[in-house]
Formats: C-alpha cells, sequence, structure tokens
C-alpha cells in the first residue's frame, strides 16, 4: 500500500476498513445457501483449482470461502453495472489476496511532474483489436505486477512502431532490475523498469522464449539472450491532469498504470463496468490500459491485468472512465514507453 505521502502505508486505510464493515453487514444479511451447498461449492473449487489443504489450514479455508461465496452473492444481487465471481483466489482473505498477488512499490522519482498530451477525441480505443496486445499471462504468486505491467506497454509500442509483435520477458526485469530499485517478487515500478532497459547497451529486452517466466527470485541470466524489443524512451504522465490527458496517452499506444487492487471488488470481478467507490486509490498493483470505449451510458477504460485468464473477464477489467475508479489517475506511476 501507499500513503498519500508516497510512502509504504502499514495500518489498513479507511477505505479498506469501511469496505469491510459494509461487506459484514452483507454477508450477515445473505447467508443464501445451505452447509450443504457450501459444502458442494468448496469441493468443485478444489478440484477445478488444483487446491491441497493441510487438515490444519483446511477449515480456515473453507470458513474464508464461505465469507467471499456470501459477498459474491449479495454484491451481484444488487443490480450494480458488473457481476462478481468465484475465481481461483475464493480461499483467500483480502490481506492475503493483497500479500500474494499486488507489488507496486513507490520510488522516488514518482513526484517529478509528467508529460501533457493534446486533448484527444473522444474515440473508441482497443489496442488489442489492433494486434498491440499479447496474450493474458499470468504472474502467479509472485508480486511481479510492475513487470508484466512494463512488458505489455513495452510490447505494444513495439509492434506500433511497426515491428511483429513479440512476448517480452518479465523474468528478465524480475532477475536484473534491483539496481533500479525494484525487488522481484517483492514489487517495483513500471517507470524504473525501463530506467533499467535504457541503462543496458542496446537497451533491448530479451523474449519470453528466450527467458521464460519461473514467478520467482532468480539470478540476473540476460546476458547473450536474443533481444525481442528496443525501448528509445519513456513518458511520464502529468499526475495534476484529468483523465483526459491519460486518453491522450492511450492514443499512442497501451499505457503502464497503477491501481488499487486489493478490494474484494477487483478480487472477484468477472464482468461488466467497474464502478464502485469502495475499489481504494491507495495504489498498489501495476496493469496496462490498453483500451477506451462506451457501452450504454458509461464511457470505460479496458485494462489488461497479470493474474491469467481465468480471472476476470477472460483476463480483463473494464472501469467506468471519470471516476478516478481504483485510483488509475493518481499519475506520477503512469507512464508510456517508446520503441527504438
Amino acid at each position: 500500500m501507499i500513503s498519500s505521502a508516497g510512502q509504504p502505508e502499514e495500518q489498513p486505510n479507511r477505505t479498506t476498513m469501511k469496505a469491510v464493515a459494509l461487506l459484514i453487514v452483507a454477508v450477515v444479511a445473505v447467508s443464501a445457501f445451505s452447509e450443504l451447498e457450501y459444502q458442494g461449492m468448496f469441493t468443485r473449487f478444489i478440484a477445478e483449482n488444483d487446491k491441497a489443504y493441510t487438515h490444519e489450514e483446511f477449515f480456515n479455508r473453507y470458513n474464508t470461502f464461505k465469507f467471499n461465496v456470501d459477498f459474491i452473492t449479495a454484491s451481484n444481487q444488487q443490480n450494480k453495472s458488473y457481476t462478481l465471481a468465484i475465481n481461483k483466489f475464493a480461499d483467500l482473505n483480502t490481506m492475503e489476496f493483497a500479500s500474494m498477488m499486488t507489488g507496486l512499490r513507490p520510488q522516488l522519482n514518482v513526484n517529478a511532474r509528467g508529460v501533457d498530451f493534446p486533448t484527444p477525441n473522444a474515440d473508441p480505443i482497443d489496442w488489442v483489436a489492433k494486434g498491440a496486445v499479447v496474450g493474458v499471462k499470468d504472474q502467479g504468486q509472485c508480486g511481479s505486477c510492475w513487470a508484466f505491467s512494463a512488458v505489455a506497454s513495452l510490447e505494444g509500442a513495439w509492434q506500433i512502431s511497426g515491428k511483429p509483435l513479440t512476448s517480452l520477458a518479465e523474468q528478465e526485469l524480475v532477475d536484473c532490475a534491483g539496481s533500479f530499485g525494484n525487488q522481484g517478487c517483492n514489487g517495483g515500478l513500471m517507470s524504473t523498469s525501463f530506467d533499467y532497459l535504457l541503462s543496458k547497451q542496446g537497451k533491448s529486452i530479451t523474449t519470453t522464449a528466450a527467458y521464460p517466466y519461473t514467478a520467482r527470485d532468480g539470478r540476473c541470466a540476460a546476458a547473450g539472450k536474443p533481444s525481442g524489443a528496443t525501448i528509445a524512451s519513456y513518458k511520464t504522465i502529468n499526475r495534476d491532469a484529468t483523465e483526459a490527458n491519460l486518453l491522450a496517452a492511450l492514443t499512442e499506444g497501451p499505457v503502464s498504470v497503477a491501481i488499487e487492487a486489493d478490494q474484494m471488488c477487483f478480487q472477484f470481478y468477472h464482468s461488466g463496468i467497474l464502478d464502485d467507490a469502495s475499489c481504494g486509490t491507495n495504489l498498489d498493483h501495476g496493469v496496462t490500459l490498453v483500451g477506451y470505449g462506451t457501452e450504454g451510458a458509461k464511457n470505460y477504460w479496458r485494462i489488461k491485468n497479470s493474474w491469467g485468464p481465468s480471472w476476470g473477464d477472460s483476463g480483463y477489467i473494464r472501469f467506468v472512465h471519470g471516476k478516478n475508479q481504483c485510483g488509475i489517475n493518481n499519475a506520477g506511476y503512469n507512464v508510456i514507453p517508446k520503441a527504438a
């Protein structure tokens, strides 16, 4: 978590505490299933997700699962613009989930003023349809979201520059970018990932094929591996701007963005446009902004996550535009690379 001063937040924030209080009320009110139904759901969850527990932890996981099922059920009964669903994280409480699946870390340079972009036309943007986005990847239980966010935006910039779409190596950043403040599976930042690449001779990153992802910290082994893409520069988006500035940046290509992802509405997102104040704005997760569009009366951002295609809408999520949903416009962390 990150405080308003840009430092790690040790205590639960007010948004989290309020959300948990509301969840408890909702869960107590619902309890829509019998014990046999909960047991059946949990049995299927274990089989579908290849889970294995010790005898000591089994009932704790079962009770957490029941709590999460009740939360999901209560939320879906409220006719919101999005739906939630049981997924592979349904046996984790919010603290466990956040410690495993986020990983953005603040660095010294985030307070610098960023770049203003020309005011864009509010036309739909879909970098997936334009062929600039590699398939959804999975960071596993490693806090390397920052590396996946940085790589995804550089993959896009490389393709937009006229090169073949190429899957690039997050593991190189995990293993090799530590001297720029990144901490591998313990977190990092997208901009300092680009600083690492710009410091290299050739300013390049290798391919996933040459440097496969392992979901754990390793010794840097980038030397001698083939170049998959080359970076020329990157721009940090002005932290004082409106979301129109972020939209303008998106017209140039996929953007690495920072959000808060440790709330249950994000943990169990399944479909629709997330429009929920409980999402929070304390940045802790790096994702990639890949699109903008309109559905009904709502404008939305389309975002690629790194939790595999079984999470969310085939690995993607849509945020309501214009409300700083999940802190997406808390800039100073939002960056866009340019390929060489």
